[in-house]
């Protein structure tokens, strides 16, 4: 039997190439597509992001991806939010005051502060408790000026620390938020990805 197509949202603002990349050697199909059917329909998405917060909502929104993102978030069907599209899942962000994210997660993102480098570009070390299926405890490459606070209630979270701690990711059932990039964190990242999959059904 042929494994599900996993399905990658182009927001206008990722670097789809890594992430598609990552998934050709995974052995896991996947392909580009910014259809609501596709969204609708798909086993697995990922919503990838580099970029503006609110950049990435008026894509989606001029797509018509808002509402069937909302929908398979809410169903609680196997979806990725990477760096940009973790931060998506949240009601909003400092960066774009005004513009509401997809709001499966309360709260909003704040930038770093102090005498840091932001954004935060590098190799970092995240700390995931047991109740975490996908994400574990290990060293992945970030890049981010933004960051949520609190792990939400509900959810399970991993943390790391820049300038003071921070949400390094989440997950609740298949869905899963990564503010580092999995697809860019070797093979720590890769088997981070399987497992994910593993959740609808994949073999790889």
């Amino acid at each position: 039997m042929n494994d599900p197509e996993t399905i990658v949202v182009r927001t206008g603002t990722a670097n789809l190439a890594s992430v598609l990349a990552a998934m050709e050697r995974l052995g896991a199909p996947a392909r580009t597509s910014n259809d609501p059917a596709d969204v609708q329909q798909a086993s697995h998405v990922i919503l990838p992001g580099v970029g503006s917060f609110g950049a990435a909502m008026e894509c989606l929104d001029a797509d018509g991806l808002v509402a069937p993102l909302r929908a398979r978030l809410t169903a609680g069907l196997p979806t990725m939010g990477i760096c940009l599209g973790m931060q998506l899942l949240f009601a909003g962000s400092d960066e774009t005051p005004g513009t509401p994210g997809l709001g499966i997660i309360p709260g909003r993102l704040t930038r770093f502060t102090g005498d840091l480098r932001i954004p935060q570009m590098g190799w970092n070390h995240i700390t995931a408790p047991e109740t975490c299926s996908v994400l574990e405890s290990g060293y992945v490459y970030f890049a981010n000026s933004y960051r949520a606070t609190d792990v939400p209630p509900d959810w399970s979270g991993a943390i790391a620390d820049h300038g003071g701690p921070f949400v390094a990711g989440v997950e609740r059932g298949a869905i899963v938020g990564c503010q580092f990039h999995p697809e860019l964190s070797a093979s720590f990242g890769l088997k981070l990805m399987r497992r994910w999959l593993s959740k609808g059904g994949h073999s790889c």
